[in-house]
């Protein structure tokens, strides 16, 4: 059982920065891989990045690739996103979510494969 509390969303100028932080409890870790999620309403979750366990490979969406860089700290237990040159399309509920490693990354795309997810934290860009 892993639980997962994320932090760090706000609102922000087109343009701007921000760094999303995720912490987990419970389980070991580096057992996990993880990713993050967005949703906005009447919409579908939408995949933004993953990580796989001990953090040597990534995966991003095609509509964040070069602004958004996913990491890990498995001795700190954290999964952060570090989102630079903020959009107003990307306004949204940022979710993280982790799976167990033996997916080895295949479909980290879909939401269905992750068993668990954070609260979400609202990030709003004005344009």
């Amino acid at each position: 059982q892993v639980q997962l509390v994320e932090s760090g969303g706000g609102l922000v100028q087109s343009g701007e920065s921000l760094r999303l932080a995720c912490a987990a409890s419970g389980r070991s870790f580096d057992d996990y891989e993880a990713g993050w999620f967005r949703q906005t309403p009447g919409k579908e979750r939408e995949f933004v990045a993953h990580i796989v366990r001990r953090g040597g490979a990534t995966y991003y969406a095609d509509s964040v690739k070069g602004r958004f860089t996913i990491s890990r700290d498995n001795a700190e237990n954290t999964v952060s996103l570090q989102m630079n040159s903020l959009k107003p399309e990307d306004t949204a509920v940022y979710y993280c979510a982790a799976r167990p490693g033996s997916y080895d990354s295949a479909f980290y795309s879909r939401p269905q494969t992750y068993n668990y997810w954070g609260q979400g934290t609202q990030v709003t860009v004005s344009s």
